[in-house]
């Protein structure tokens, strides 16, 4: 049980902190949208509550608005970001730049399917969430392997975070909306190896509302 302990390793996952689309309701997918100054003020005060942490790695996925929050959390530890495009948020295809209203008035059946079962759903031009779970869950199988013992941290997106999440606690990802994820939240999972993993800490967003 103590060599079990000794490598255990523990997964920060991060959602990247807010751009003007997720102010503007609008799904982001691919599409590369930067940060807002709010939310480089997001990522600063994470930054500053973890800085006197202890973190073996730093990842994100390649787009900027995560990669962007990854350096800013990286900059107390002097730590080097490596980017993950398998960390990328799900390509929302025609989707990208349009509310939940315009997606609903829009692509009505296909959207309601879509919600229903996203596993098994395709977005016009984007990709189903089963594919976002296959890429997710292989990148998190070799991070762990890569790290045993360490701390790693991930600045990745509300839908990744979700389904790594879900894949942890065997959940129907079906219902991953169900998982509130806001942004610059904080989330913690304990690996005792890839295929067994305990929840530590859930969207935890304490430090944003911290005087």
């Amino acid at each position: 049980m103590k060599g079990l302990i000794a490598l255990r390793t523990r997964l920060y996952l991060v959602r990247h902190g807010e751009t003007a689309w997720n102010a503007g309701g609008k799904f982001q997918g691919h599409s590369d949208i930067p940060l807002s100054q709010r939310g480089r003020e997001q990522a600063k005060a994470l930054a500053d509550r973890l800085s006197k942490q202890k973190i073996d790695a730093f990842y994100s996925s390649d787009l900027s608005r995560a990669r962007e929050t990854a350096v800013i959390l990286a900059e107390p530890h002097q730590g080097t970001v490596y980017s993950l495009p398998a960390l990328r948020e799900i390509n929302f295809g025609r989707w990208e730049g349009l509310t939940f209203k315009e997606i609903a008035e829009t692509y009505g059946e296909l959207s309601a399917r879509w919600w229903a079962s996203p596993l098994t759903i395709t977005i016009p031009d984007g990709e189903s969430l089963q594919q976002v779970v296959d890429r997710c869950s292989k990148a998190v199988t070799e991070l762990v392997m890569r790290h045993a013992g360490e701390t790693v941290l991930l600045a990745t997106h509300g839908g990744v975070i979700r389904v790594i999440v879900g894949l942890a606690l065997g959940l129907d990802l079906n219902c991953f909306w169900q998982l509130r994820m806001d942004n610059l939240s904080l989330t913690v999972l304990a690996y005792d190896g890839p295929e067994k993993a305990v929840l530590e800490l859930y969207n935890d967003t304490c430090h944003l509302h911290e005087k």
